[in-house]
């Protein structure tokens, strides 16, 4: 897993030791793990993706995770969670607490906001699936201790504003984060800015986005964190030595760049 693997819609990539990822047309989905211990998986990504995501595990691990973590439960994180669930019979899922109405039945997240702006992704966005899913059982709170189920050395950050129960995942012995959509590293709300992946550090989907208070909060605290790798939920793995500064830019910034001027979250 060295590099950047390029087949079709998708890209595989190693961003840390035992942390890798797949790209679903837009969407990261994480694996976090060694082939040689249990492993998990963070997200499942945009829908039509299961193939490529069991084929990828195979290849990497030859065996089911241990658990499939969710940093929240939005339309393109939980896009193939179903078919894997039946396909991994039995391998538990896990999402926080304020997460599980959305995920077992009980609520929808509100529809997408296109009165942000800032792109086509933005002004499409109403056709974006908001339902929620009823797994039941299924789901399980993620433990109260912040550890994380199958991923030993991890612990799981609250990172609410883009959704209320949104997660964070953070390795502390070597500072790697994988951010979800608390933070990411391309302008998701700009089709131009997708397509070229051009790498920049912002704030969580503004379509999405229900609490910017909360979400600018959580960008603070997971600066606090010094992570010295990100891999976000959208854009490619940002690194030391550019990171740092580009987290201090998005903190003494957020409102004016990251907040939209209009919508009906602001």
């Amino acid at each position: 897993m060295n590099g950047i693997l390029t087949s079709g819609l998708t890209d595989t990539w190693e961003a840390a030791e035992g942390v890798a990822a797949l790209r679903t047309l837009f969407v990261n989905v994480a694996y976090i793990g060694h082939s040689v211990t249990e492993w998990i998986l963070v997200d499942t990504g945009l829908g039509n993706f299961a193939g490529s995501i069991l084929q990828t595990s195979w290849e990497w691990f030859g065996k089911p995770p241990a658990a499939i973590v969710l940093t929240h439960g939005h339309f393109d994180h939980v896009g193939n969670l179903k078919e894997l669930m039946e396909e991994w019979d039995g391998v538990p899922v896990y999402a926080h607490p304020l997460e599980l109405p959305y995920l077992t039945g009980f609520q929808d997240y509100p529809p997408a906001d296109p009165a942000v702006g800032g792109g086509l992704m933005a002004a499409v966005s109403p056709l974006y699936p908001h339902r929620g899913l009823n797994l039941g059982g299924a789901v399980h709170p993620l433990p109260e201790n912040g550890s994380v189920p199958g991923a030993k050395g991890w612990t799981w950050v609250h990172t609410p504003g883009h959704s209320p129960g949104h997660v964070s995942l953070f390795r502390p012995a070597d500072k790697v984060l994988v951010s979800g959509d608390a933070v990411i590293t391309v302008k998701q709300e700009s089709a131009f800015a997708v397509m070229t992946q051009h790498k920049e550090l912002h704030g969580p989907p503004a379509y999405f986005t229900t609490d910017w208070v909360e979400a600018e909060k959580s960008v603070r605290k997971l600066a606090l964190l010094d992570p010295q790798i990100v891999l976000p939920g959208h854009g490619l793995p940002m690194a030391v030595p550019e990171l740092p500064a580009q987290f201090a830019h998005l903190c003494k910034t957020f409102k004016e760049l990251s907040v939209p001027s209009q919508g009906k979250f602001v």
